[in-house]
Parts: structure tokens; sequence; C-alpha cells
């Protein structure tokens, strides 16, 4: 594993840039699980904003996506991919176009992790890219968050065997992936239709039924963090969690999201809660 002063400080500062959720917990673990989860992170957001993109078009986002696949499944090479995005290359943030630079952060021992969630990952963006995200079911929801999002349950379940031999439950590992996917489809759905043209929302359901949806995911994210053993894990898995409740809770009620406040008082709560066992 590299010596803790040889990962590279830009890990963070991106990190910070481009999410609020998960900066904060990812600081909190310990360090060889911080390294693998920081670089992982960045990988898959670096996918990530192509499937998000508001004017890629969506066959050039399916095709590249599925080009990134095969790659992750090939020796990854920094040249191979550069070619892979270079027709849109000025249109994406840094996060993206340093991918390669996540990837070998990532301590050697857990690489091959990342590379198999990123391929998965990219598969099934790239598939529901194709198919303008036309979300009919419940079946089809359930696909494309298990693609954005419950595969990176599986694979943080995957990083805490490597770091200290846990053995998780992969069914309720997706389902704190998915649980936290549908709060961000539920928070987002205006902008993503304003945006992007897309509704994740299956035919026929109502904004209760995606509520349910989420309740029903973040019940199973409740359970599998019952089940960790180790602290930083568990305080890294209650953070989001918390600000999933809170921010359905808050859509409940009509509100769009959590306030500054809240933000600051759900961490200490779930600091307070985790230190006193």
């Amino acid at each position: 594993m590299p010596a803790k002063e040889k990962f590279p400080k830009d890990v963070m500062r991106v990190l910070k840039e481009t999410s609020r959720t998960f900066y904060i917990p990812i600081r909190l673990l310990k360090t060889d699980l911080k390294q693998v989860v920081s670089s992982a992170y960045l990988i898959y957001r670096a996918i990530d904003e192509i499937e998000d993109h508001p004017t890629i078009p969506n066959e050039t986002k399916s095709i590249i996506l599925m080009a990134l696949s095969e790659l992750f499944k090939q020796p990854f090479t920094e040249g191979e991919y550069l070619t892979i995005i270079a027709p849109i290359e000025s249109q994406l943030p840094e996060v993206t176009v340093r991918l390669y630079d996540w990837l070998e952060a990532c301590p050697e021992s857990a690489r091959a992790m990342a590379l198999e969630t990123g391929s998965e990952m990219a598969y099934g963006m790239g598939k529901w890219a194709e198919r303008n995200w036309d979300i009919q079911t419940k079946d089809d929801l359930d696909d494309y968050t298990y693609y954005v999002a419950g595969v990176v349950g599986i694979f943080l379940s995957k990083a805490w065997d490597w770091s200290y031999g846990f053995d998780a439950d992969m069914d309720l590992a997706v389902g704190f992936g998915q649980g936290l996917q549908v709060v961000n489809i539920l928070r987002n759905e205006d902008e993503d239709m304003e945006e992007r043209g897309v509704d994740f929302v299956p035919t026929g359901w109502t904004r209760a039924d995606l509520f349910a949806y989420a309740d029903e995911n973040l019940a199973k994210a409740d359970a599998y963090i019952e089940t960790l053993t180790e602290k930083s894990t568990i305080l890294f898995c209650k953070l989001p969690l918390a600000f999933a409740h809170k921010s359905l809770e808050a859509m409940k009620e009509g509100r769009e999201k959590m306030s500054r406040t809240e933000v600051l008082k759900t961490v200490k709560e779930v600091q307070d809660e985790v230190n006193k066992k």
C-alpha cells in the first residue's frame, strides 16, 4: 500500500470540489480506506459526469461509456482513455479528464475492485443513455439505480473486506446505494427534466410512490449499517444516510432540501452517536 505521504493531496481537493455529501465522511475513514474510497469515488464521479452532461448527445454518451466499460477490463492506459474521451474532452470537467490520475492514486492492491465496478457502472450508464433513461416500470428503476449506485454499495463492501475482513450482505449493500440514489432523484426531479429532459419516475407513479420506494431502500441501508463493525466505516455510512433520511423528510414536508444548519447539526449528531458506541 502506498505510504501515507505519497497519496496525492489533489485527490482530496477535487473530492471537496465535487461532493458535498461524501467529502466529510470520506475524510473520517481510517487511512487505507480513505485512500481507496476517495480515489474510487472520483473514478465513478468522472463516469457520472459524462452520463449527466446536459448537452452531449445520448448516442455519443452511450458509445463513450460502453468503450470505457471495455477499457476498465483491459490494461488501463491514460493514452487509451484520452483517445476515447477526445470527441467530448473540451466539454468535460477536471474530475473526468483526470480519471487516470484517480486510478493511479488508488492503492494497487485495491485497484482491481475499482476497475471492476467502473466497468459495470459505465456499461449500465451507457445502456440507459442509449434508451434515453426511459424508465417505465419498477424493474427499470431498480436496474438503473443498481448501475449508478447499487454497484457502489457492493464496491464499498469489498473495500471493507479488503481492509478488515468484513463479509457483507450484498443485497443490503445494494439497497444502501439505491436508497441514496433515489433521494437524489427526488431532489433533482425538476432539474433533470428541465436540463436534460429526463424523468426517472416509472410510468404511472406518483411522487408518493417514489417516496415509498425511497423508504424501502433506505430501510435496507439502515439494516446494512447495523451489520458493520469498524467505527470509521459506520460513521462513513451513517452520515450520507442521515442526510438522505432528513432530505427525504424535508421533501415530504414540501421543503426542497436541508438547511446548512441542519447539515452541520446532523454531522455532530451522527459523530456523537457513533463515538458513544
